[in-house]
Protein backbone atom coordinates (compact mmCIF):
# COMPACT_ATOMS: atom_id res chain seq x y z
CA UNK A 1 0.00 0.00 0.00
CA UNK A 2 1.15 3.54 -0.75
CA UNK A 3 -0.23 7.17 0.51
CA UNK A 4 0.84 9.92 -2.75
CA UNK A 5 0.36 12.91 -1.29
CA UNK A 6 0.48 16.27 -3.96
CA UNK A 7 -1.26 20.01 -3.96
CA UNK A 8 1.52 21.77 -1.42
CA UNK A 9 3.28 24.86 -2.51
CA UNK A 10 4.46 28.32 -1.42
CA UNK A 11 1.15 31.16 -0.94
CA UNK A 12 0.61 34.23 0.53
CA UNK A 13 -1.66 34.42 3.36
CA UNK A 14 -4.97 34.58 3.09
CA UNK A 15 -4.86 32.70 0.14
CA UNK A 16 -5.70 28.91 -0.18
CA UNK A 17 -4.77 25.43 -1.65
CA UNK A 18 -5.66 21.89 -1.87
CA UNK A 19 -3.72 18.93 -0.70
CA UNK A 20 -5.07 15.58 -2.22
CA UNK A 21 -3.25 12.14 -1.27
CA UNK A 22 -4.23 8.77 -2.93
CA UNK A 23 -3.87 5.54 -1.76
CA UNK A 24 -3.16 2.45 -3.91
CA UNK A 25 -2.39 -1.21 -3.54
CA UNK A 26 -4.14 -4.28 -2.61
CA UNK A 27 -6.58 -1.84 0.20
CA UNK A 28 -9.70 -3.98 1.18
CA UNK A 29 -11.11 -0.96 2.73
CA UNK A 30 -9.85 2.55 4.61
CA UNK A 31 -10.73 3.54 7.92
CA UNK A 32 -9.51 6.97 9.22
CA UNK A 33 -8.16 9.46 6.92
CA UNK A 34 -6.34 11.84 8.10
CA UNK A 35 -3.52 15.18 7.31
CA UNK A 36 -0.92 15.99 10.08
CA UNK A 37 1.70 18.82 9.77
CA UNK A 38 4.95 19.00 11.28
CA UNK A 39 6.58 22.61 11.16
CA UNK A 40 10.89 22.78 12.00
CA UNK A 41 11.36 22.35 15.60
CA UNK A 42 7.97 21.17 16.72
CA UNK A 43 5.76 17.94 16.65
CA UNK A 44 3.86 16.46 14.00
CA UNK A 45 0.39 17.32 15.21
CA UNK A 46 -3.40 16.00 13.66
CA UNK A 47 -4.65 18.93 11.58
CA UNK A 48 -7.67 17.01 10.43
CA UNK A 49 -9.16 13.33 9.79
CA UNK A 50 -12.22 11.99 8.96
CA UNK A 51 -13.64 8.09 9.27
CA UNK A 52 -15.46 6.08 7.17
CA UNK A 53 -18.83 7.60 7.23
CA UNK A 54 -17.99 10.97 6.80
CA UNK A 55 -17.10 12.32 10.74
CA UNK A 56 -14.97 14.56 10.74
CA UNK A 57 -12.73 16.07 13.51
CA UNK A 58 -10.45 18.97 13.05
CA UNK A 59 -7.25 20.99 15.00
CA UNK A 60 -8.66 24.28 16.96
CA UNK A 61 -6.82 26.53 15.12
CA UNK A 62 -7.64 25.18 11.97
CA UNK A 63 -11.51 25.23 12.53
CA UNK A 64 -13.29 27.27 10.00
CA UNK A 65 -10.59 27.71 7.46
CA UNK A 66 -9.75 24.12 6.76
CA UNK A 67 -12.11 21.33 5.15
CA UNK A 68 -11.26 17.62 5.12
CA UNK A 69 -12.85 15.06 2.35
CA UNK A 70 -13.19 11.74 1.39
CA UNK A 71 -13.85 10.00 -1.85
CA UNK A 72 -14.07 6.34 -0.86
CA UNK A 73 -14.20 5.19 -4.56
CA UNK A 74 -11.14 6.65 -5.38
CA UNK A 75 -9.29 6.07 -2.03
CA UNK A 76 -8.62 9.65 -1.91
CA UNK A 77 -8.52 12.18 1.06
CA UNK A 78 -8.65 15.87 0.46
CA UNK A 79 -7.63 18.96 2.81
CA UNK A 80 -9.15 22.02 1.18
CA UNK A 81 -6.85 25.24 2.98
CA UNK A 82 -8.08 28.48 3.02
CA UNK A 83 -7.47 31.73 5.06
CA UNK A 84 -3.72 30.22 5.32
CA UNK A 85 -1.88 31.85 7.87
CA UNK A 86 2.06 31.68 8.17
CA UNK A 87 1.57 29.62 11.02
CA UNK A 88 0.29 26.89 8.70
CA UNK A 89 3.53 26.52 7.18
CA UNK A 90 4.76 23.12 7.68
CA UNK A 91 5.10 19.33 5.92
CA UNK A 92 1.65 18.11 5.48
CA UNK A 93 1.48 14.43 6.24
CA UNK A 94 -1.39 12.10 4.92
CA UNK A 95 -2.29 9.26 6.79
CA UNK A 96 -4.69 6.32 6.29
CA UNK A 97 -5.66 3.46 8.46
CA UNK A 98 -6.09 0.49 5.63
CA UNK A 99 -7.13 -2.97 5.73
CA UNK A 100 -5.81 -4.88 2.79
CA UNK A 101 -6.33 -8.56 1.74
CA UNK A 102 -3.44 -10.13 2.60
CA UNK A 103 -2.10 -8.75 5.74
CA UNK A 104 -4.33 -7.15 7.91
CA UNK A 105 -5.06 -3.54 9.04
CA UNK A 106 -2.27 -1.31 9.42
CA UNK A 107 -0.72 2.89 9.88
CA UNK A 108 0.10 4.18 6.45
CA UNK A 109 2.05 7.06 5.87
CA UNK A 110 2.10 9.35 2.61
CA UNK A 111 5.86 11.11 1.78
CA UNK A 112 4.66 14.75 2.88
CA UNK A 113 4.43 17.62 1.16
CA UNK A 114 5.38 21.37 1.84
CA UNK A 115 3.14 23.88 2.67
CA UNK A 116 4.96 27.81 2.55
CA UNK A 117 2.45 30.87 4.11
CA UNK A 118 4.13 33.65 3.39
CA UNK A 119 3.66 37.23 4.93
Amino acid sequence: VQLQASGGGLVQAGGSLRLSCVASGSIFSINDMGWYRQAPGKQRELVAVVTSGGRTDYLDSVKGRFTISRDNAKNTVYLQMNSLKPEDTAVYYCNAGVRTYATGSYNYWGQGTQVTVSS
